[in-house]
């Protein structure tokens, strides 16, 4: 009794899918087949429309200007204040008082002896033969000649108590150098003399001064 109650099971199973699988295909056949009829209905009422493109909207007008507005005035322009600088005070300077000066009293010191007198000349100083031979025309400079060089030079001869010639000086230019040096290179080797002497005939040493007059000789 079991065996069969199993295989009755079975066959409504079996029996079951095979409806469910019918009806399937049935209903999938007339699904399509409505679409179908459907689709080309739709399609034979499509007419095609021409849209036409709106031509764009007119411009906006203007606003219209505004109305005449107060004038809002700028507020002035005030300049700033000037810079006030303070004066400048120059600083007081005060200065002390300087102390008075320290004197630190010094030892007298004694005078110097005054020099001795020179010795009076008891007889003066003379020249020996006659001065005018010392220099002459055959000593002029052959420059000076030449250039027509004249003056007169003065000089200074110092004597020694020998009654040489020991130092020769010009005092006085004759305004040509070759004139003045060739008078005091003769004088010290020609001019002689008796040296001056005191009171006791000793000799003295002395000066003598005089010039040298420098004049073209005339043919």
């Amino acid at each position: 009794m079991a065996y069969v109650d199993q295989n009755q099971s079975g066959q409504k199973t079996v029996s079951a899918v095979i409806s469910a699988i019918v009806l399937g295909a049935v209903g999938y056949a007339f699904v399509n087949g409505l679409a179908y009829d459907a689709y080309k209905k739709v399609a034979t009422k499509l007419n095609v429309i021409d849209i036409k493109t709106p031509p764009p909207p007119p411009p906006k007008k203007p606003p219209p200007p505004p109305k005449d507005q107060p004038k809002v005035e700028s507020p002035p322009i005030v300049a700033p204040p000037p810079v006030v600088t303070p004066p400048v005070v120059a600083p007081t300077i005060i200065t002390a008082p300087k102390a008075p000066p320290v004197i630190i009293p010094q030892a007298p010191v004694a005078p110097s002896p005054p020099p001795p007198p020179k010795p009076s000349e008891a007889v003066g100083l003379k020249p020996r033969g006659n001065p005018g031979d010392w220099v002459t025309p055959d000593d002029y400079p052959p420059g000076a000649l030449r250039n027509a060089e004249a003056g007169v030079t003065g000089f200074k001869l110092e004597v020694g108590a020998d009654g040489r010639v020991t130092n020769c000086t010009v005092t006085s230019s004759s305004g040509f150098p070759d004139l003045d040096q060739t008078a005091c290179r003769l004088l010290p080797r020609r001019a002689r003399f008796s040296p001056a002497k005191d009171a006791a005939g000793n000799g003295m040493a002395s000066v003598y001064s005089s010039a040298v007059r420098w004049q073209i000789p005339k043919d």
